[in-house]
C-alpha cells in the first residue's frame, strides 16, 4: 500500500529544492576585452591576467577574455576597439596608447586605462579625482617625472650638456612630455636632440645621428615604441656606447643603463582590480585615476662597464637598486 505521507513529503521536498535552487544568484561570466599597442606576447598582459587570477577569476568559469593587438601599428587600434565593441565586452581594459581608441570606439562601455602618461594633459579625461564618464584607470606621470629624468641624467654628464630624446611623434602622449623635457633643459641648462622614429628600421639611423652630434645621453620616451622595441633600442645604444635613460625598469633588467619611474606591474595589477570593481557594479566615472606614490631609480652597473663610464656617487647613492 503506497504511503501518501511519505509522496507528499517527496513532494515537498521537490518543490523547496526548486525554490532554494531558483533563489541562487546565477553564476555570471565577466566579459572583459584587452585592447593592446604592443605584440601577443606582451608582459603587460601577463601581469593583468595574474591580477584577475588574484581576485578570483579564472577563464571559461566565471571570466571570458577577448584579446586584441596592434602589433605595434597605431592604425589598427580603432577596427580592433569597434571588435571588442561588438563582442559586447563588459569592460575593455586599455593598455599604453590603446587608451585613444578605446575612448572613441565607446562611450557607454566602461575603460580602464592600465597606465597613461597624463590622461587629464592629453583629454583622456576632464579630471584624476572624479573622471566621469565610461573612464578610469592609472597614470605612470610620464609628462610629471620629464624634469626629473632629465636632472638625474645631466648629473652623470658635463656641464651644458647634450641630450637626445628619442620618441615616436605619432604617439599622443609625445608632446607634453617633450614640452616639460624642454622646459627642464632650459632651467639645467642642456642642449636637446629629438631623435624621431615611427619604425624599428628608423633605429640604426637615430643612434647614428646621436652620435654625429656628439650628444652625451639619449633619454627613451617609453611610450608605446619604446615598449614594443625595447631589446632594439637597448642593443643600438649598447653598439653606439650612448647612456640611455628609460621611464621603468624593465629595460634595466635587459641591459639598459638606467631608468626612473614607476613600478608598472604594480600598476597594472592594481587596473584588475579596478576591472573587478567595475563588474561588481561601480561606475568607472566614480573611481578616481590614480598616480603612483613610489618612484625608483635603477641602475645597471654593467651597462656602465660596457659603455666604459662611472656613475657619479651622488647619483649611486639615490638608486633604489644596482644591477651587477
Amino acid at each position: 500500500m503506497i504511503d501518501r505521507r511519505n509522496i507528499l513529503l517527496a513532494g515537498l521536498t521537490v518543490v523547496m529544492t526548486a525554490r532554494r535552487a531558483s533563489a541562487q544568484p546565477s553564476r555570471r561570466i565577466a566579459r572583459v576585452g584587452i585592447l593592446n599597442y604592443a605584440a601577443a606576447q606582451d608582459a603587460r598582459v601577463t601581469e593583468f591576467r595574474d591580477g584577475l587570477r588574484d581576485l578570483g577569476y579564472v577563464e571559461g568559469q566565471n571570466l571570458a577574455t577577448t584579446y586584441r593587438w596592434a602589433d605595434g601599428h597605431l592604425d589598427r587600434l580603432p577596427q580592433l576597439a569597434g571588435e571588442l565593441v561588438a563582442a559586447k565586452a563588459d569592460v575593455i581594459i586599455a593598455i599604453g596608447p590603446a587608451v585613444w581608441a578605446a575612448k572613441r570606439a565607446t562611450t557607454v562601455i566602461p575603460i580602464v586605462i592600465a597606465f597613461s602618461g597624463d590622461p587629464v594633459g592629453n583629454g583622456v579625461v576632464s579630471n584624476l579625482a572624479r573622471p566621469g564618464g565610461n573612464i578610469t584607470g592609472f597614470s605612470y606621470m610620464s609628462t610629471d617625472l620629464a624634469a626629473k629624468r632629465l636632472e638625474l641624467l645631466t648629473q652623470m654628464l658635463p656641464p651644458r650638456p647634450r641630450i637626445g630624446i628619442l620618441y615616436n611623434p605619432d604617439e599622443p602622449a609625445t608632446e607634453l612630455e617633450m614640452q616639460q623635457t624642454k622646459a627642464a633643459a632650459s632651467a639645467i641648462p642642456a642642449t636637446l636632440y629629438p631623435l624621431a622614429v615611427r619604425q624599428p628600421n628608423d633605429l640604426p639611423q637615430a643612434f647614428a645621428q646621436a652620435v654625429r652630434e656628439r650628444v652625451g645621453a639619449v633619454i627613451v620616451f617609453t611610450h608605446g615604441f619604446a615598449v614594443l622595441n625595447a631589446r632594439q633600442i637597448i642593443e643600438q645604444a649598447g653598439r653606439s656606447r650612448v647612456p640611455t635613460m628609460y621611464g621603468w625598469r624593465d629595460f634595466v633588467d635587459e641591459g639598459g643603463l638606467m631608468s626612473y619611474g614607476p613600478n608598472i606591474e604594480l600598476m597594472v595589477k592594481k587596473a584588475a582590480s579596478y576591472v573587478d570593481r567595475i563588474i561588481k557594479g561601480e561606475k568607472p566615472g566614480d573611481l578616481p585615476v590614480q598616480q603612483p606614490t613610489k618612484f625608483e631609480l635603477i641602475l645597471n652597473l654593467r651597462a656602465t662597464k660596457a659603455l666604459g663610464i662611472t656613475i657619479p656617487r651622488a647619483v649611486l647613492i639615490r638608486a633604489d637598486q644596482v644591477i651587477e
